[in-house]
């Protein structure tokens, strides 16, 4: 990445900010002309959100476009952003696909979910059973899906399903974007710990999609969904680019809130989880860094376990700190209605979230196994099924 790159980079924003100045136009418009620019993945493709340069630079941008007021798109459409739009531009079928899908999902005006879990496939995703039968041009899709993100609220989601029993599970899938509003998709909230519902099963019944929905080939699904799955784990594990932000910055908030609360054993604590945070920020900027315009590799892993047990180190100081006003918490209210702050809330209710953090993404124990396995060089796991068509995996 060049200093002339750089250069570029910072003018684009700072002409996007003057001529849609955040603090006064709409959200939409103002991510639209960043979209326009090339500021929202400036490693993408010129036409498709970005600029072809280095994603080192993706920071200079979001300096200055968030620090003239602008959002953060990632806390707006997490699971477009972070997983469906890396997807999209590498395995959909025709850039006339990419562009109708990027731009709307860029802006914010499509939210995206990720259709992955089912019941009987969580940590192992690829035994999953949603099937996809070929039907002429398109595709018809039955089964279930669970712990869906935001499926109450996307127009599109991320599909991984079986098209072929066969054959061993990680070969006889293929992975497809469906239309969450289409004949055939029902969404069921599922109410919480925190009293909210932003988790969904989803069903599909019947449901049709489009052959040029298809994203890569037929039985290649797992590799695309490694994609998804590679980029993931970096946003849920990447930290604010800025020394104190990101979580730890609303502990040392509530800190500086209450002085009566203080104590010597309290501060040493605070201390030493201000001090993991930023290990955890520069262990993600490094790794932003090295990977250049390419994608993430195993390393996000790294990010994505240490981010979420981190997370819960934080907010467990914060209910101690609190004492017994952490135990006021009015969430549970039966009226309570599914809206956009699902992910937000006072401190009890993300203490709370923050349970989901080490399963969500993968769970600590398949993050380790990766690490081991694919940073470390370590043996893996012994499968019992390896090899075996997935019709005769035995499944409770």
């Amino acid at each position: 990445m060049s200093a002339a790159e750089e250069d570029r980079v910072a003018d684009l924003a700072r002409k996007v900010v003057a001529d849609h100045d955040p603090k006064s136009v709409p959200i939409q418009e103002f991510l639209g002309a960043c979209y326009d620019a090339g500021l929202s993945w400036v490693h993408f493709p010129e036409g498709q959100g970005g600029l072809g340069v280095s994603r080192g630079l993706q920071p200079v941008a979001d300096k200055i476009l968030q620090g003239a007021g602008g959002p953060v798109p990632l806390g707006l459409n997490p699971m477009g952003y972070g997983m469906a739009a890396p997807t999209i531009r590498e395995h959909a079928q025709s850039d006339d696909i990419k562009k109708q899908w990027l731009r709307p999902l860029a802006t914010t005006e499509d939210i995206w979910c990720q259709l992955f879990s089912e019941p009987g496939a969580g940590s192992d995703l690829a035994g999953l059973a949603t099937s996809a039968v070929p039907d002429g041009d398109e595709w018809i899709i039955n089964g279930q899906k669970v712990w869906t993100s935001l499926a109450h609220r996307a127009r599109w989601g991320l599909l991984l399903a079986r098209t072929n029993p066969d054959v061993p599970k990680h070969k006889g899938l293929t992975y497809f974007v469906v239309d969450m509003h289409g004949p055939g998709v029902e969404t069921r909230p599922l109410r919480q710990m925190t009293g909210q519902a932003e988790f969904n099963e989803v069903y599909f019944t019947d449901a049709r999609i489009p052959d040029k929905h298809r994203l890569g080939e037929v039985g290649n699904g797992w590799n695309v969904a490694m994609t998804t799955l590679m980029n993931e784990r970096t946003a849920l594990g990447g930290s604010g680019s800025r020394r104190g932000a990101g979580t730890i910055s609303e502990a040392v908030a509530l800190w500086a809130s209450r002085p009566h609360r203080r104590t010597p054993v309290l501060r040493d604590r605070l201390t030493q989880l201000w001090l993991r945070s930023e290990a955890q920020r520069l262990t993600a900027e490094r790794s932003r860094a090295s990977a250049g315009v390419g994608g993430p590799g195993p390393e996000g892993s790294i990010g994505k376990m240490v981010g979420a047990e981190l997370n819960q180190h934080i907010y467990q100081f914060c209910m101690d700190f609190l004492g017994p006003e952490g135990i006021l918490y009015h969430g549970y209210d039966s009226g309570s209605q599914i809206g956009e702050k699902d992910w937000q809330g006072p401190i009890q209710q993300r203490y709370l979230r923050s349970r989901a953090n080490t399963i969500e993404g993968g769970t600590s124990e398949v993050m380790r196994n990766i690490l081991g396995e694919r940073i470390l060089g370590l043996p893996g796991d012994l499968r019992a099924d390896s090899g075996m068509p997935w019709k005769e995996i035995p499944r409770g």
